[in-house]
């Protein structure tokens, strides 16, 4: 068991006061079998009224409405959890699926949807011909195949950590050669959508207590990865910015189609168009010894 104490905070501050619009914050991680939250807390200054609702990815969504004009907002998320999640998982594809190209069942098919359906054009058939470049033969095992895209992703694009917003589209990262977690998360789903696989972005953090991983300052780093549906096993991570599979260092927040739909924070405010002086982000991701569950619980 690895007990965690995540804190994420956003802070903006403004030449003058004003008036905060409506704001809308995925910050809840999503539990599962392997990650449990043990806490959450949501402080936010000034203070704001909070309701919760679930969009229709099953994400967590925390609306925050304001009555006061400000020259400051902070937006604090606290959470401990107990991540369970093994460094070397096995995962039971069914029969069916061991070998690519294998086909979803109908029910399946259509409820993966648009997850199948590439979301930037590719007018020129360039990104299909890298991707295929990886399937050696037919059939191929599928598993070994999804790895060997990933593994190509970490293999052919340079890591290039990026503060400003936005994505790269999947060939723009081909030809720059380099760019974000975001970047290789978006390329590697693009990827494996035109080989007819079910994949959706995967915003939230990246556990590094060693600081031997990529994408992470520190400790620990908000992050973006895929996950891919195989029929048995389910949704199966891969993080080709660390040519990782599972979710040993991964604490999901949000799943989307496009990682334009997993924005961790997202709001309005009328005033000045240069109002904004400050937008500063800092996410601490730290291991809890047992006898601090009770302080931070």
């Amino acid at each position: 068991m690895t007990c965690l104490d995540v804190v994420h905070t956003t802070t903006y501050r403004y030449r003058h006061e004003v008036s905060l619009g409506a704001h809308r914050l995925m910050l809840r991680p999503r539990e599962k079998q392997e990650l449990r939250l043990l806490s959450h807390k949501l402080s936010i200054t000034p203070e704001a009224a909070v309701t919760w609702a679930h969009d229709v990815r099953g994400n967590a969504i925390a609306t925050a409405l304001f009555d006061a004009p400000t020259d400051h907002l902070v937006i604090e998320s606290r959470v401990v959890l107990d991540l369970t999640a093994p460094a070397w998982p096995v995962f039971s594809i069914s029969g069916s699926a061991i070998e690519y190209p294998f086909l979803y069942s109908p029910d399946e098919w259509t409820d993966l949807g648009s997850l199948t359906a590439s979301q930037y054009t590719d007018k020129d058939g360039r990104l299909s011909r890298w991707v295929e470049n990886f399937v050696m033969t037919r059939p191929t095992d599928t598993l070994s195949l999804l790895k060997d895209i990933s593994n190509g992703v970490f293999a052919q694009i340079s890591y290039e950590g990026r503060e400003t917003e936005g994505t790269q589209p999947p060939i723009e990262t081909l030809d720059r050669g380099s760019g974000s977690c975001r970047d290789f998360a978006v390329l590697l789903a693009e990827a494996t959508r035109m080989l007819g696989f079910g994949s959706r972005i995967v915003s939230g953090y990246l556990s590094n207590p060693d600081e031997r991983l990529i994408g992470s300052a520190g400790s620990g780093s908000t992050h973006a990865w895929v996950e891919i549906y195989l029929p048995g096993a389910g949704w199966i991570a891969f993080d080709p910015t660390n040519r990782s599979v599972g979710s040993q260092n991964l604490i999901p927040v949000a799943v989307a189609r496009d990682i334009h739909q997993a924005v961790p924070v997202s709001g309005s405010f009328s005033g000045q168009p240069d109002a904004l002086s400050y937008l500063g982000v800092e996410v601490l991701v730290r291991p809890v010894a047992h006898g601090d569950l009770a302080i931070l619980c």
